[in-house]
């Protein structure tokens, strides 16, 4: 009686009040249950930091996003006001690139914090089309290609599970130690034609640019060191333009306003030979961006399972479709971007969007890339050898996971790392191969991740004839302990973060290898 005079009292006075309290109840559940699993790169900032962080993503990317225009255009002959068009174009194509593939739609986008951008992959397919059938060709190309590439994405979709964190620490530390000749190039001023390319001034403002990076993340506050990398563009800059070493003259040449012009350069064309050809470069677009995909999934922690990596995929193959409309090329995920997600832990895919929003209002905007093309490529060098360690640090942090223990993982990870060196090492080891293995082997990342995919499959899933011995170059890598050191071990001791402890919580000091 007592318990039906409380639930009168609370309203459930009838079966219909005591359905609707507990639907009610369940959905609060349901609800703080949603609340409480938020994903990372779901997190909402201010409107001032997501303008200052992803202003930083444009900044990180804004030389790479350019250089394939440029080099496509100028070997394909056009002028000057025509290669700005080009660059121009692969901006705006890159910020609606970015904002599909972090806010997503239906099937389409990933939903990470992963900038787009013009594909480095198929410069050199790209510059050898374009001797035969010019812009026109190249984009017809790209059109066809990336349209097969969006109806077999589902096969690249569904390989998540052989991509366990041996395959991505691989492809993670490659893709941090391919983009150091990058750092490199930038830090030695950006063109080889310069008189002053590797000057010791030039060298001198990166390492500048790096120590800012550097002291910025040591003394400064939270919120300073997750904005090193820009306040040091800016400063680096600013220390740039009162050396003399960068000139804001031609920020005002130019119109302030422009729309990006659909074809441009005329119609595509479609020939056989150019869309096979470009069909490759799609393909190792695909691994290329399922790696990062997966590596920047690692770094946020957050879970990509094969639905979520097609909708990546399918975002960049749209992209890729649309891109030539405006006058550019295949669209695919910035590594260097990747690394700044890893070294400021910003994790949230909403401050990429507005680095998406940057990149369609400076493409039409003309007058803003100009601003940002006076940052020095010095600048960009000195940050970029933070940027780009960070990846393959990451790297070497999802390795540590790896279980080497009796098997054939270390060889696996030497063999493939070292196969993605190749190409990096020496840029023409393939050039006397055919064309589509230059193509495919020219990159170090996807070398690296085919190799990675091939041995973890022939070693780790296909065992058979597998020998029951570990390897040679295993040997000797096992962790083992002396049985002296167990037996004085008391009731009550335990290990913490590497520290040894007695039941009272007093940590007791270990004595270093080697020591008496």
């Amino acid at each position: 009686m007592a318990m039906s005079k409380c639930l009168i009292e609370m309203g459930f006075n009838s079966k219909r009040n005591v359905s609707k309290g507990m639907e009610e109840f369940t959905l609060a559940i349901i609800k703080e249950g949603s609340a409480s699993s938020r994903r990372p790169e779901d997190e909402k900032l201010s409107i001032g930091a997501n303008i200052a962080y992803g202003l930083q993503h444009v900044l990180t990317m804004y030389g790479g996003i350019v250089a394939v225009p440029l080099i496509v255009g100028q070997a394909a002959g056009l002028s000057p006001g025509d290669v700005g068009l080009l660059v121009t174009a692969s901006l705006f194509a890159g910020g609606l690139a970015t904002i599909l593939q972090t806010l997503g739609l239906p099937f389409f986008g990933s939903r990470l914090p992963l900038v787009q951008g013009v594909s480095f992959s198929g410069v050199a397919t790209m510059v050898a089309i374009s001797g035969n059938g010019g812009i026109p060709s190249i984009l017809g190309a790209v059109i066809a290609a990336s349209l097969i590439g969006l109806l077999i994405t589902p096969v690249f979709s569904r390989i998540t599970r052989f991509f366990p964190p041996l395959v991505t620490g691989i492809v993670i530390t490659t893709i941090g130690l391919t983009l150091m000749p990058v750092a490199a190039f930038w830090a030695m001023g950006g063109n080889n034609t310069s008189p002053d390319f590797g000057s010791p001034a030039n060298i001198q403002l990166a390492a500048t640019t790096l120590a800012i990076v550097l002291l910025l993340s040591k003394l400064g506050s939270a919120s300073v060191s997750r904005l090193s990398i820009l306040l040091a563009l800016v400063i680096g800059t600013g220390i740039a333009y009162a050396a003399g070493m960068t000139d804001f003259s031609q920020v005002a040449n130019g119109p302030l306003f422009a729309l990006p012009a659909i074809f441009h350069f005329g119609y595509p064309t479609f020939e056989i030979a150019a869309i096979v050809s470009m069909l490759i470069v799609i393909i190792v677009t695909l691994v290329e961006t399922s790696a990062d995909i997966l590596a920047v999934g690692e770094i946020v922690e957050t879970k990509v399972d094969s639905r979520r990596l097609g909708d990546g995929l399918r975002a960049d193959m749209l992209s890729s479709i649309l891109a030539p409309v405006f006058g550019s090329f295949t669209q695919s995920a910035f590594a260097q971007n990747v690394g700044l997600v890893a070294v400021t832990g910003v994790k949230s895919r909403y401050v990429v969007a507005t680095g998406g929003v940057f990149l369609v209002v400076l493409g039409l905007l003309p007058v803003m890339g100009r601003v940002v093309a006076a940052v020095p490529s010095s600048v960009l060098g000195g940050a970029g050898i933070v940027l780009f360690g960070t990846v393959a640090a990451s790297g070497i942090r999802t390795l540590s996971k790896v279980d080497y223990h009796n098997n054939m993982n270390l060889i696996i990870v030497a063999t493939s790392i070292g196969f993605g060196m190749i190409p990096i090492a020496s840029p023409g080891f393939y050039e006397h191969f055919p064309t589509w293995v230059a193509t495919i082997f020219h990159s170090g990342i996807s070398s690296a991740a085919l190799m990675a995919i091939v041995l973890n499959l022939l070693f780790n899933h296909f065992k058979t004839g597998n020998a029951d011995q570990q390897s040679v170059f295993v040997a000797g890598t096992e962790r083992t302990i002396r049985y002296k050191d167990i037996v004085r071990l008391r009731d009550g001791d335990y290990f913490l973060n590497g520290k040894l402890y007695d039941e009272k919580g007093i940590e007791i000091p270990m004595i270093p290898e080697g020591a008496h």
